[in-house]
């Protein structure tokens, strides 16, 4: 059984709201970038990048992240790893914004803030989620939340921004996956 917990017009005000937080929040002494874990946060990242310069006038930098070298399952979890590019602004005096779809047991985050470590000394990282659906294994928050949806440890959360299949944007809730 499966169940939409945001549909496309959803997904947008959840965007524009993030954006106007980040800007908010934004601290005018160090650059502002954006960047997404690899796959899900990258859209989402360009998105509230656009959102952002709609506010400010011009965008901040962004970038992405692939965590695959740095999870903790690499060697027991993963059948077939797949390897995607990390593209990363300047980041030594930046403040970043970590972005992903899903924040879940928290592992990838703490993946993510190994990458950008090797990157360089940012001089602040928050971290924004479209979706927050609890069940933390590591002490990881959220400073921007779009939405909270309350999941069981078998549900899987499907962020569908129509990257890949066309112009879907939703996110879906599927029940008693293992």
């Amino acid at each position: 059984m499966s169940q939409v917990v945001m549909d496309s017009a959803a997904i947008e005000r959840t965007l524009r709201r993030l954006a106007s937080q980040i800007v908010e929040d934004r601290d005018q002494d160090a650059p502002l970038a954006l960047v997404g874990v690899r796959r899900g946060g990258v859209p989402l990242a360009t998105r509230l990048a656009a959102h952002i310069a709609k506010l400010e006038g011009t965008p901040p930098e962004t970038g992405a992240i692939d965590i695959t070298l740095y999870r903790d399952d690499l060697y027991t979890g993963l059948e077939k790893p797949s390897f995607g590019v990390t593209q990363l602004p300047v980041v030594d005096g930046t403040t970043i914004v970590l972005v992903d779809d899903v924040l879940f047991t928290g592992r990838t985050i703490l993946a993510a803030l190994g990458v950008i470590r090797d990157y360089g000394r940012p001089r602040k990282v928050r971290l924004a989620v479209l979706v927050d659906r609890g069940h933390r294994e590591l002490p990881v928050q959220a400073d921007y939340v779009g939405k909270v949806v309350e999941t069981g440890r078998g549900d899987k959360v499907i962020v569908d921004t129509g990257e890949a299949k066309g112009p879907h944007d939703r996110v879906v809730v599927e029940k008693g996956h293992g």
